[in-house]
């Protein structure tokens, strides 16, 4: 079975403009391979992410980890965290196991049915996959959701709250 299809679009360049900042992380770099460790086959283990120069109005901070690529219609949920408190700049790495998560933060059930973080997992031979990192200022200090809420359902609600978003964008591919 040949996994040959278009390259999907830039899944934010698809929703309403916002304002933008800036996001880092000490384990993973916009357009460059992900180290195994924080792969899904491997170590799985979340990356380091702080983030800065977000809009003054914000009042609290959602993080999702998304896969455009992933050879089905929808792509791939990986992480989503919401109800971060604007306190919180930063997200040590492992968190995505949750014990790293502060106080009022929760994580949604992923694509991969876990409330956690699942690393980069693309099938093997297929093409590079990109990981869209992404840090979303809202301008409510928490959304009408609760955990059993899915990563899509977020998404749908931030369109509305969304004041600004930093992306971090690394990739990742499984040699066939």
């Amino acid at each position: 079975m040949s996994l040959d299809r278009p390259i999907a679009p830039d899944p934010y360049e698809l929703l309403p403009a916002v304002g933008s900042f800036t996001v880092t992380s000490s384990d993973v770099q916009d357009g460059r391979p992900v180290e195994d460790r924080f792969a899904g086959a491997h170590g799985n283990v979340s990356p380091q992410l702080s983030w800065s120069g977000f809009p003054e109005a914000t009042q609290s901070f959602a993080v999702t980890c998304y896969d455009p690529d992933a050879p089905i219609p929808s792509g791939f949920w990986h992480w989503a965290v919401a109800g971060i408190p604007t306190s919180v700049t930063e997200l040590a790495q492992g968190a995505g196991d949750g014990s790293g998560l502060p106080a009022g933060a929760f994580q949604l059930r992923n694509d991969a049915g876990q409330s956690a973080y699942t690393g980069p997992m693309p099938p093997a031979g297929d093409r590079v996959h990109r990981y869209y990192f992404v840090v979303h200022a809202l301008d409510v200090p928490a959304l009408e959701i609760d955990e059993s809420a899915t990563p899509a359902y977020l998404s749908f609600n931030m369109v509305f709250h969304t004041l600004a978003r930093a992306v971090l964008t690394p990739t990742y591919q499984v040699a066939g």
